[in-house]
């Protein structure tokens, strides 16, 4: 098939921001007796921009405008025009996804990023984006071995864990290189309350320091890390600096992975331990030096700093499966909250489907009444034409307060089922309607679904998690 589509990865993170501009080869797989199996075949960066500072107008507020200027800027000398993007991501990461107007960010930059881009922050899909920018996934699955890998930028680590190619595992701890600023005399600046939480010791604003004098913060952090991988005993460390909200698993790695700005420091730390005005530099050195890490296997990944953003911007989309069926839809769809049924709760006759259907809409109400959503179901393994009758009805009917209310019925089912569930839905539904298939999704995710590629025969899509940290 050889349709190719523009992806832009723009990450706004807590010490730097960067855009990417890639290329995204789409190939229908599938026989030509068989139904479409259109998939993404290749990725090919294209333009990679300059590493810039996050601008900040104050410790708690980011400067939009100049993020804004940066963006603009880079797609000038990138050669691209803005109307030139089809799909992609724009992320907020670590401590920026905290600041008062990270949303407003978000909004500034949305005319950057085509008709069809994810804006979203949360560290789950931060990390699997990071993974994957640095090729850990594909480390895992051709060495039949499981990853730990480490994503740690100027205000988190964002874990991701990989047994043979396959994601087990997110998680996210409160380290990262700027938590502690300092001045070029080694004057500190700003000391992140991470460490009052965490009870770990840090300097006060205003006390000059040395590298000597970071050594228990510093050591105290890299103990976290170790924990986190299983290469240090107890979890005490790793417990202080969890993001909250955050709970991980513990267990032995065989295999490390770093990137991010301070696996810059870990693998090619500058001889300036002030060279970022941060502790990044020491921080990297003490995760180099730990005898734990030098233990494990090590994979040094294509990517480091840049890790988040080649992810953004190159494994962000995903394809929907390969039967779709859409009438009288406008896209592209973005941030619909997803209202997923357990597979028990699919079984049964059309009016007990119904009504587990419309019980559950009430989660998603505000105080105007009813939410744009999509609902999503495991569908069945080969199901009769009675079946799917059945399905239809009761999906119908479960959803008609959400056409009432002017909203559009749309079905994401993880069975390759859509297009049939859709024509029988359409007969009973009037005005719009989607469903798609080949997508696995949960309750707390979200979903952005662009306009049909591939001749209308799949829908490019994002699944990711709102999230905007709470300091």
């Amino acid at each position: 098939m050889g349709e190719q589509l523009l992806s832009v990865g723009i990450d706004i993170g807590t010490s730097t921001t960067q855009l990417i501009l890639s290329r995204l080869t789409l190939e229908n797989r599938a026989t030509p007796f068989t139904v479409p199996r259109v998939s993404i075949a290749g990725r090919e960066v294209l333009y990679r921009s300059a590493i810039h500072f996050t601008p900040l107008l104050s410790d708690t507020v980011i400067d939009a405008a100049g993020v804004r200027a940066i963006v603009e800027e880079e797609y000038r000398k990138s050669g691209f025009d803005k109307s030139q993007v089809d799909t992609g991501a724009v992320i907020i990461t670590g401590e920026t996804a905290r600041k008062e107007n990270a949303q407003e960010v978000l909004a500034a930059l949305s005319e950057f990023a085509g008709d069809f881009v994810v804006a979203t922050a949360g560290p789950d899909l931060e990390s699997i984006l990071a993974a994957r920018g640095a090729g850990a996934d594909e480390y895992a699955k051709e060495q039949h071995t499981t990853v730990l890998h480490f994503d740690i930028g100027g205000g988190t680590a964002n874990l991701a864990l990989y047994q043979n190619g396959e994601l087990v595992r997110t998680g996210c701890l409160d380290v990262g290189g700027r938590l502690i600023k300092m001045d070029k005399d080694g004057r500190v600046t700003y000391v992140s309350p991470v460490f009052a939480r965490a009870g770990c010791p840090a300097p006060a604003v205003g006390q000059r320091i040395t590298p000597e004098g970071l050594q228990p913060t510093l050591q105290i952090m890299a103990e976290a890390l170790e924990q986190a991988a299983g290469l240090r005993p107890g979890r005490d460390r790793l417990d202080a600096f969890l993001t909250q909200g955050t709970r991980w698993t513990v267990e032995e790695v065989p295999v490390v992975s770093f990137s991010g700005g301070v696996a810059d420091c870990i693998y090619d730390p500058p001889p300036d331990w002030l060279a970022f005005g941060d502790m990044g530099v020491l921080l990297g050195r003490a995760i180099a030096a730990s005898p734990a890490f030098q233990k494990a296997g090590r994979f040094r990944g294509a990517e480091t700093i840049r890790a988040t953003v080649v992810g953004a911007g190159s494994h962000a989309t995903d394809l929907s499966g390969s039967t779709i069926f859409y009438r009288d839809i406008t896209f592209p769809l973005k941030n619909i909250p997803i209202l997923k049924l357990a597979s028990r709760e699919e079984g049964g006759g059309p009016e007990e489907l119904a009504r587990r259907i419309k019980d559950k809409l009430s989660w998603y109400q505000d105080q105007g009444g009813l939410v744009q959503l999509a609902l999503a179901l495991r569908g069945e393994s080969n199901p009769s034409y009675s079946r799917i009758q059945e399905l239809a009805r009761g999906v119908a009917e479960g959803l008609a307060p959400l056409v009432e209310a002017g909203f559009v019925p749309i079905v994401a089912v993880e069975a390759d089922q859509a297009k049939v569930l859709g024509q029988a839905m359409a007969a009973l539904l009037p005005g719009p309607l989607l469903c798609l298939d080949g997508v696995e999704m949960d309750n707390g995710d979200y979903i952005d679904i662009g306009a049909p590629v591939a001749g209308g025969a799949v829908l490019p899509i994002v699944i990711k998690t709102l999230v905007f940290h709470k300091s």
